[in-house]
């Protein structure tokens, strides 16, 4: 195969990748809490070819995406068990295969007091453990995170940050787990907590629309180089079979 229609074809495999990448995107722009995901391209070599061929082919491929952990507009919904981080931090849960995080703050409070998101997982508190509350009384939570009924505080909801966090990855919509064992999470600073808010997805539509026309022109583009060097290959072997 002729290098024209293998860098046009390692083109059109990274646009498949990005279309998959802007398709999840844009199914989650309504996802409280979700970060968008997007893409690192890479070069790549051929094992085989690497430090050994003079000038090998180097071919456009997504390494890794990367996820885009830039604040979303925060939402008043009225409701004080909705809780948003203003800044930097992440909200704690028990998962069922240790701590998550989460910027998505739609909280909800059991029948027992349990303090808990969306999908059931237990908040946690400063110190450790879950925060129990009062189902029958109503529930302020300050710009710290402090919980209160009634004036008396219940505790204060555990607020983690990273260094770096490219160590966090996705599990499920909205939360994330760390992948690098030996990251550890330290108490959030730089935060102001929003009862009655949440923070929406900061994939919009606009922006998901727009990059899905660009990397679909480039998918065309590519197609067209693919199909010049088949033409090229089927004129080149017709000549051949002249002579």
């Amino acid at each position: 195969m002729d290098p024209l229609t293998i860098s046009a074809a390692s083109g059109l495999r990274a646009r498949m990748d990005s279309l998959d990448m802007l398709a999840n995107n844009l199914a989650n722009d309504s996802a409280g809490g979700y970060k968008v995901d997007r893409e690192f391209y890479s070069l790549y070599v051929a094992p085989e070819a690497a430090g050994s061929v003079p000038d090998a082919d180097t071919l456009p491929v997504i390494e890794k995406p990367w996820t885009d952990f830039s604040q979303g507009e925060l939402r008043s919904t009225g409701n004080p068990l909705d809780v948003a981080v203003s800044g930097k931090g992440f909200f704690t849960v028990a998962g069922p295969n240790g701590p998550l995080y989460t910027r998505n703050g739609s909280f909800r409070v059991s029948s027992s007091g349990q303090m808990m998101g969306a999908e059931g997982y237990l908040l946690q508190k400063v110190g450790g453990g879950s925060l129990t509350v009062d189902p029958s009384r109503p529930v302020a939570i300050s710009a710290d995170g402090t919980v209160s009924q009634d004036g008396t505080p219940a505790g204060q909801l555990a607020i983690a940050d990273f260094s770096d966090p490219s160590v966090l990855g996705k599990q499920g919509h909205s939360y994330f787990q760390l992948t690098d064992s030996n990251a550890k999470p330290v108490a959030a600073t730089n935060f102001e907590l929003r009862q009655a808010m949440v923070e929406n997805s900061n994939a919009t539509g606009a922006e998901g629309a727009a990059r899905l026309v660009n990397v679909m022109r480039q998918f065309e583009m590519l197609k067209k180089a693919a199909s010049l060097g088949d033409e090229m290959n089927r004129q080149a072997v017709e000549q051949v079979a002249k002579t």
